[in-house]
């Protein structure tokens, strides 16, 4: 089978969510005999050098990027007004890429072309002009779903009209798109139930992200026991909102009853406000260079989501290093889980506050979960039988 993947962000080195969800699928389908050809965008906020990528991903991927600074601004914003098209889309297509997506297509014949994202779905129109090939959308998060939730919670007028348009022509976007392409691909199956929805007759096949467990080291002791730590892109809004909610509704309680309780807030892009907030119970780390070793120093995972779909990587990663996580409910999503024995649930200020006391205070339980969460993540998670199911999908796609 050959196959050809499109991305709106370079994958590799895989220092985030989505970069680890498109490289990890990308050496499963390699490693299962797919000839495998990726070209991404290469944008400048996420720009990675071509040069840092691993000689062995290079060649096992046929990689080629192009770059682009797909940055939003407020002249495009604003001109954007005078357009029909989402500025969250429309910033995605340009010349040079197309041109490179031309080439690859005259110059090659693929049975899969595999789309990751709905930003990269602007390139339809190209693909059915110049390869016969089925066309997949693998749909990471319903992305109008995600706006919707972040919506309800914004307080700025001008903001959320000029928001609630764009994201009104994301979503007729976004639904036009699951219906041009022959297959969806969900990483979820409450994102492949909500799609369903939407296009009822489109064959949808549910695919977790997997990862490589032999790169995950199950962390046993960390070098500073009971500290707590959120640990996500921190220019996404969600984990924004998610960082904002933790201070106001939970970290005071704690403190009350924990007062040498450490809070880590990690990831790239932090806003400035948060790392004005470093203090004796704050740490603030805003570039991590090396996940493995964050992951062996600090304790109980936190991950405070209230809006979002699709799966969270990082707490995938959280479970394959042996973590005691506590969540929401829709942080959760796509994780099947068992609450109290693989990780904790909580949906309140309160809630949340008394399974941190819990585990800090509760070594037993906490041991109880981090042996849990690997297991979960072993028998769950391992990226070359996530790809195997997905190449029999793809074979039975007509």
């Amino acid at each position: 089978m050959k196959i050809l993947q499109l991305c709106n962000k370079a994958p590799y080195p895989a220092n985030d969510g989505s970069s680890i969800a498109i490289s990890t699928l990308a050496e499963g389908l390699a490693d299962n005999g797919v000839e495998l050809h990726l070209l991404p965008i290469n944008t400048k906020k996420h720009f990675k050098p071509e040069e840092n990528i691993a000689t062995e991903f290079k060649q096992k991927t046929n990689y080629q990027s192009v770059y682009r600074n797909a940055d939003t601004s407020i002249s495009g914003a604003f001109l954007n007004l005078f357009s029909s098209q989402s500025y969250f889309v429309s910033r995605f297509f340009f010349k040079e890429y197309e041109t490179q997506l031309i080439n690859k297509l005259k110059n090659n014949t693929f049975d899969i072309i595999q789309i990751e994202g709905v930003f990269m779905a602007t390139y339809i129109p190209t693909i059915k002009q110049y390869s016969k090939a089925k066309i997949v959308l693998r749909s990471h998060n319903v992305e109008h779903q995600i706006w919707e939730r972040h919506l309800t919670n914004e307080k700025n007028g001008i903001k959320k009209t000029y928001l609630s348009l764009q994201n009104s022509r994301l979503k007729s976007f976004e639904i036009n798109a699951f219906n041009q392409v022959d297959a969806i691909v969900t990483i979820t199956n409450e994102d492949k139930k909500t799609i369903a929805s939407l296009c009822p007759n489109k064959p949808i096949h549910t695919c977790l992200t997997g990862i490589n467990l032999n790169s995950y080291k199950q962390v046993i002791e960390p070098t500073h026991p009971n500290t707590l730590f959120h640990f996500a892109s921190m220019d996404w809004i969600p984990n924004i909102e998610a960082v904002d909610w933790l201070l106001k509704e939970v970290w005071n309680d704690v403190l009350k009853h924990q007062p040498n309780s450490k809070l880590v807030l990690a990831g790239r892009g932090m806003p400035d406000r948060f790392k004005k907030l470093a203090s004796t119970n704050i740490i603030i780390i805003d570039d991590v260079k090396d996940s493995a070793e964050f992951y062996k120093t600090y304790d109980v995972m936190l991950v405070p989501l209230w809006s979002g779909s699709g799966l969270r990587i990082k707490l995938v990663e959280g479970l394959a290093y042996g973590k005691a996580i506590i969540t929401t409910s829709i942080g959760a999503e796509g994780i099947p889980y068992s609450s109290e024995k693989d990780l904790l649930i909580a949906d309140s200020g309160e809630d949340f506050t008394n399974a941190i006391i819990n585990l800090l205070t509760n070594n037993e339980k906490k041991q109880s979960l981090q042996s849990a969460a690997r297991k979960l993540a072993e028998q769950t998670f391992d990226y070359k039988s996530i790809a195997e199911r997905l190449i029999s999908f793809y074979e039975g796609i007509k």
